[in-house]
């Protein structure tokens, strides 16, 4: 029987995007008045934050 070692690659990753997103998409209606802009920077803050959560987790 083989043990097998759970895929968490990612996991931070989806995290950083499903926090992000919401929250850029709320601040960009608050600044900016336009949706689009604030979803864009909550995802770029989101891949970033879990990226660098996933380096250093290795």
């Amino acid at each position: 029987m083989s043990k097998k070692k759970k895929a968490t690659g990612d996991t931070y990753l989806a995290v950083g995007i499903g926090i992000g997103l919401p929250l850029g998409a709320v601040l960009g209606l608050t600044l900016f008045d336009d949706l689009a802009i604030g979803a864009g920077i909550g995802l770029v803050f989101g891949i970033t934050v879990g990226t660098a959560i996933d380096s250093n987790k290795a």
